[in-house]
């Protein structure tokens, strides 16, 4: 029951994503004087439909998407050089330019998208996805500001017992003990200060420790409210060099460099701590970053989807996900009986996860290509370039960018994308990603 909730909170918060989406086409539109025809939420057969003073709002069966009309995108004829041929692709081009001129009224021609000055079909066409990048700062704005970020403490949250052989994580029989086990220190010891140093911060506690492997020095603690100064002498052990990125180093051979540094044998205590109001803007900025590496090498993740599917290969858990497998995640969310894992913090994680799909929704839309809104986007830049070439050159305004000739290509783009979904969606049947 509460995996069909965590779905059905999804799939709402996703709707409503999509439609502020298609809010954000409209306003700018009709402030231009564009008619728009219909607002719709979904595809598919209409479930309910209501007529404004000239817009169709309504929703439709299938929750994937949704649609803005805009009345007039594609110039006539008369205004734009002539197609030459007749074979499938001038038909393309035909028909999708009869479709829009025959939406376009008697005397309204005026109000037609095609006339608008190029950074207004800009303005139009960002609206969409700077919505739904204004839509990701405010969630995780939210969350992290009320709710909170989990924050590493100075308080030893685990004593490990030993020191693990390379490459292990567990101790195993004959492992030597850690040095904090040997030096008595005890879970829920608060350091204050690392060899005469005091603690500021976990990292900068560790970093000390790191940088004196073998060297005995006194660590000073609060046990009970109490300080207590121990004597530690932090172990040796191996370690993969990382740049600032945290990518492994490789010498000259190819093979990740290794360094020595200082062990002692402790996790930290993690709290959960409200964040300063810039943590989202921050929090979107690297989310931004990650998804668009994703975008940009999108082709072999659907590689490794497509291997995993076909069982070559196990699934990573980052790895790119179709519809199913969200809705699996947020079922996960709300369903998770893990200690220390309440309602406040599942409410955190779905609302994490709505504001990564609406980041997703603005990089996607950002791809110029038609028909996304990121090659509407490009054509109407183009436009402003060839106005801006004639002026210099004292030469007449110039006819529109033709979107009409675009259409072949949207096709070919609205088919892999259905492909890709298809294959999204089975492999997050049969190899499912587990994120909990």
């Amino acid at each position: 029951m509460l995996t069909l909730v965590g779905i059905l909170v999804l799939v709402v918060g996703l709707l409503i994503s999509i439609a502020l989406h298609e809010v954000g086409h409209m306003v700018p539109a009709k402030r231009f004087g564009v008619r728009v025809s219909e607002y719709f939420v979904g595809f598919g057969p209409t479930l309910w439909s209501r007529r404004g003073r000239e817009t169709e709002y309504g929703v439709k069966a299938i929750p994937l998407g949704g649609y803005v009309r805009l009345v007039g995108m594609i110039p006539p004829e008369d205004r734009v050089k002539p197609v030459r041929g007749t074979g499938w692709v001038a038909r393309v081009i035909g028909d999708a330019r009869e479709a829009a001129v025959e939406e376009i009224q008697p005397g309204e021609d005026h109000r037609a998208f095609y006339h608008l000055a190029w950074w207004k079909k800009v303005i139009v066409m960002m609206g969409g996805p700077l919505v739904n990048l204004a839509l990701a700062v405010i969630l995780f704005t939210i969350v992290l500001t009320t709710i909170g970020a989990p924050t590493q403490t100075l308080t030893v949250g685990q004593v490990v017992p030993c020191v693990p052989a390379a490459g292990a994580t567990e101790c195993a029989a004959g492992d030597p003990a850690s040095p904090a086990a040997e030096a008595g220190l005890e879970d829920g010891d608060t350091i204050t200060a690392v060899d005469g140093v005091p603690a500021e911060d976990w990292q900068q506690a560790t970093a000390i420790i790191a940088a004196s492997p073998g060297q005995t020095m006194p660590l000073e603690v609060l046990r009970d409210g109490e300080p207590l100064t121990l004597s530690v002498t932090p172990g040796e052990r191996e370690r993969t060099v990382t740049n600032d990125a945290g990518e492994p180093v490789l010498d000259t051979s190819g093979e990740p460099m290794l360094e020595t540094v200082g062990y002692l044998g402790v996790t930290s205590e993690f709290v959960t701590e409200p964040q300063p109001l810039t943590a989202g803007a921050v929090q979107t900025w690297n989310y931004l970053v990650a998804t668009t590496e994703v975008i940009v090498n999108l082709p072999q993740h659907l590689w490794d989807v497509t291997r995993a599917a076909l069982g070559l290969e196990e699934r990573s858990t980052d790895s790119i996900m179709g519809v199913v497998g969200v809705g699996r995640v947020a079922g996960e969310i709300t369903s998770a009986d893990v200690e220390g894992y309440g309602l406040t913090e599942k409410l955190g994680d779905m609302l994490n996860l709505l504001a990564g799909l609406n980041l997703a929704l603005f990089v996607f839309n950002m791809i110029p290509l038609v028909p996304l809104d990121g090659g509407h986007v490009a054509s109407a830049l183009w436009q402003g370039i060839k106005n801006g070439w004639a002026r210099l050159r004292a030469r007449p305004a110039p006819a529109p960018v033709d979107v009409a000739r675009m259409m072949p290509l949207a096709y070919g783009v609205f088919g892999i994308l259905l492909v890709m979904g298809v294959v999204l969606i089975y492999a997050d049947i049969v190899a499912p990603v587990n994120v909990l």
